[in-house]
């Protein structure tokens, strides 16, 4: 159903369609796909004037990297359920006649021996053409994605995805060279850790986990942040106070659902919320002391998740005693809605935009 064109995305073919003289084409639709060692998910929009307008979405849990740690391998029922999901979202670029997509896969793919494999697998049998990218490429998608909820007035703020197999921490200098030239060019140091809420869960239990093994998990985290080459930069700015965190992941959206003590949960009401360091000190001390079964019944949280959570709070606490911040902005957005801004800004540039009326 694709082809790659030439700057790499995804051009997806589509029959030509009659219009009447004058009448204006509709507007291109653009996809997002982001494949991770735990979430499969989906984003289709139409450009409007200032951003996009999303028009369909999809989001599965699948697992894909369960027991990678362990085996270095994508195990089968790992990848058929990868394989069930992407064939769903195949079926959505079709039924919303996409125009132009990019359709990534992240670190279960970048790490196991057999991601290759698969992702020929995911070709033949889903229709679909995945690009494994980089670490770097998908912190800056991840700034992209979370730009508009960056604190322009603050000297800058320390950007955290929690993934299920790695995590990025990157640092937004506002205060330094290029930040007059927008948020993606102020990224002053970043880094990725070979570390998510999947193998750290694995590694330590997430089931039943009580206070000496959550903190043996931030331990572990502290760690690996060592690998922040700009840290010392970063402890410069966090000790004249004038920064924040910004969070894109489950834990963080989690967190705020539970803040918000939310029967459903409502990205309308979670997406660029602001938490004070007292607020996330009081739901991560709640979310540690739930039982599995607790962590199951809560609405925000739910089985898929269950396992899960405490090992995101622990990434989350590491991170956060590396940086004492006394704000943290939640962000329910993230590397699709990077790589949908890229798309549509790339087309603007070719001139599609004024040539098609955007809205």
């Amino acid at each position: 159903m694709s082809a790659y064109s030439e700057d790499g995305t995804t051009a997806v073919a589509r029959e030509p369609v009659d219009r009447a003289p004058g009448r204006r084409p509709p507007p291109r639709v653009y996809a997002a796909l982001d494949l991770g060692t735990n979430n499969c998910r989906l984003l289709i929009a139409e450009p409007r004037r200032h951003g996009f307008r999303v028009v369909d979405a999809f989001s599965r849990i699948v697992r894909l990297g369960e027991g990678l740690a362990r085996t270095g391998r994508l195990s089968e029922p790992a990848m058929d359920r990868a394989v069930e999901a992407l064939k769903i979202c195949r079926r959505k670029l079709v039924d919303r006649s996409v125009s132009r997509a990019r359709l990534i896969a992240t670190e279960a793919c970048r790490a196991a021996i057999n991601g290759s494999e698969f992702l020929a697998r995911v070709k033949d049998e889903a229709e679909l053409d995945l690009e494994i990218v980089s670490r770097e490429t998908e912190a800056r998608l991840a700034v992209i994605g979370c730009a508009g909820l960056v604190d322009i007035e603050s000297d800058g703020a320390i950007l955290f995805d929690i993934g299920g197999g790695s995590s990025e921490v990157v640092w937004i200098d506002l205060a330094g060279k290029g930040a007059h030239r927008g948020v993606d060019r102020a990224i002053g140091a970043w880094a990725s850790l070979p570390v998510g809420v999947v193998t750290l869960a694995e590694r330590f239990g997430g089931h039943e986990v009580d206070a000496a093994v959550f903190e043996a998990m931030v331990a572990d985290v502290t760690l690996r942040l060592e690998a922040f080459r700009g840290a010392a930069e970063v402890d410069r700015a966090a000790a004249g106070g004038r920064i924040h965190l910004l969070g894109t992941s489950g834990t963080v959206t989690t967190l705020a659902g539970v803040h918000l003590g939310l029967d459903r949960y409502d990205r309308r009401r979670v997406d660029g919320l602001w938490l004070g360091a007292d607020e996330v000190d009081q739901m991560v001390a709640r979310i540690c002391a739930m039982t599995h079964a607790d962590r199951i019944a809560s609405p925000c949280i739910g089985f898929d998740r269950a396992d899960l959570v405490i090992a995101g709070c622990a990434i989350l606490e590491a991170i956060r005693r590396r940086w004492p911040c006394t704000r943290l902005r939640v962000a329910d957005r993230g590397l699709r809605e990077g790589i949908l801004a890229e798309l549509i800004d790339a087309d603007r540039r070719d001139g599609y935009g004024d040539q098609d009326g955007w809205r």
